[in-house]
């Protein structure tokens, strides 16, 4: 019965991939394959550094820069080695019973997808800085751009909606550890 019940999950999952992945043309390929870039949003990471440092003290501010350049890279490997090589989930391009359908722009370098490295990092930036900033705009801005980013996987045909779900939710679980250790830890250190 519980087999059943995730089989039904997943079979939405992927409908719910192919409905989303259907609309696509060559200018929005262009653009999601930007939003998806890694070095794309090297301005805006410079902005978030800005934004740290004229908050904190430098000390503070460039140990909360190196600690959230950590909590990325935990995400991004605890994604890869905690989720992708257990569950071995093939990326829609990959699966062989949708392959033929999935609109894909870039093929990625790896074959699983369960869960998505840029939307557990996304939104792990997203929560860890928007709980230390605090301000409201940035927070609308963040979560907006954490989300685009994130829907890009799926425009691109790497990943399915659960992948990133399950990815953004990861992502927050960490930045939300790493908050309740800076409060623990770092506040004291002023």
């Amino acid at each position: 019965m519980l087999y059943n019940f995730i089989e039904h999950i997943i079979q939405i999952d992927v409908d719910f991939f192919l409905f989303l992945n259907q609309y696509h043309n060559h200018f929005f390929d262009v653009i999601m394959t930007f939003v998806s870039g890694k070095y794309s949003w090297i301005p805006l990471y410079l902005f978030i550094l800005y934004l740290i440092l004229r908050k904190f003290k430098f000390k503070k501010g460039l140990i909360l820069f190196f600690g959230i350049l950590f909590l990325i890279a935990l995400s991004d490997q605890t994604s890869v080695f905690l989720f992708k090589f257990t569950f071995l989930r093939y990326r829609p391009c990959f699966n062989p019973a949708i392959s033929n359908s999935v609109h894909v722009v870039n093929i990625p370098g790896g074959k699983y997808g369960f869960i998505s490295s840029h939307a557990s990092n996304v939104f792990a930036l997203a929560l860890f800085t928007t709980l230390i900033l605090k301000n409201n705009y940035y927070s609308i801005f963040i979560f907006f751009w954490a989300s685009l980013v994130a829907y890009s996987r799926i425009y691109l045909g790497v990943h399915y909606p659960l992948d990133i779900l399950s990815g953004a939710l990861w992502g927050m679980f960490l930045a939300y550890l790493f908050f309740v250790l800076h409060k623990k830890y770092l506040v004291k250190m002023e």
